[in-house]
C-alpha cells in the first residue's frame, strides 16, 4: 500500500505544484494519515497549507465550524458532514482545494450503527464542493489507507479536470 500511495502523492504533488494550487484537509478516521502522506515528499510546502484532525463530533463543530443541523440530521459520519468539513477548512486555509474523510475505519460499528470500513471524502474548491461514499472491508490501519488512497484519487481527479471551486 505505501509504494501506492507515495505514487499517488507524487502524481498530487506535481499536479498542485503545476497549477499552483494548494491543498489543506481535515481528518477524522484518519487521525492525520492524509496530512502525513502529502507532507511525506521534498517540496510539500508548496502546495500543502495544513489540516485539523477533528475526530470528535464537538470538534467538527467547534474547530471546523459544521453546522449542528448537518451533524444532527446526518450524523458526524457522513457525506454532507465530509463535503462540509472540507468547505471549511478550505476557508480556514485559504486553500484552493480541500480534503475532508470521516467515517468507521473499526473493529468496532459506529454509535449510530454504521458499519465498519464505512468512509466518506469530501472536497472543496472555489466552485466545487462534493463528496463520495466508500465501503472498506480490511482491518482498521487498511481502512484508513484505503481512505487516503481514495481522497488522493479524488483530487488528482478534480485538478486533472481544471475544476477549482465551490
Amino acid at each position: 500500500m505505501n509504494a501506492r500511495l507515495l505514487q499517488q502523492v507524487q502524481q498530487v504533488s506535481a499536479l498542485l505544484l503545476e497549477q499552483r494550487a494548494t491543498v489543506a484537509v481535515a481528518e477524522s478516521c484518519t487521525g492525520g494519515l492524509l496530512g502525513h502522506w502529502l507532507t511525506s515528499i521534498p517540496g510539500s510546502s508548496g502546495y500543502f497549507l495544513g489540516g485539523l484532525i477533528c475526530y470528535s463530533t464537538e470538534s467538527k463543530r467547534e474547530l471546523l465550524g459544521v453546522s449542528p443541523e448537518t451533524l444532527h440530521r446526518y450524523g458526524a459520519v457522513s457525506g454532507e458532514t465530509a463535503q462540509e468539513m472540507a468547505a471549511r477548512v478550505r476557508l480556514l486555509f485559504g486553500a484552493s482545494y480541500a480534503l475532508a474523510i470521516t467515517g468507521i475505519a473499526g473493529p468496532a460499528p459506529g454509535d449510530a450503527g454504521e458499519p465498519v470500513g464505512l468512509i466518506y471524502v469530501g472536497l472543496a474548491s472555489e466552485e466545487l464542493s462534493l463528496y463520495e461514499e466508500y465501503r472498506f472491508a480490511g482491518e482498521r490501519l487498511e481502512n484508513k489507507e484505503q481512505a487516503v488512497v481514495a481522497a488522493l484519487a479524488l483530487l488528482v481527479r478534480c485538478v486533472r479536470d481544471g475544476r477549482q471551486g465551490l
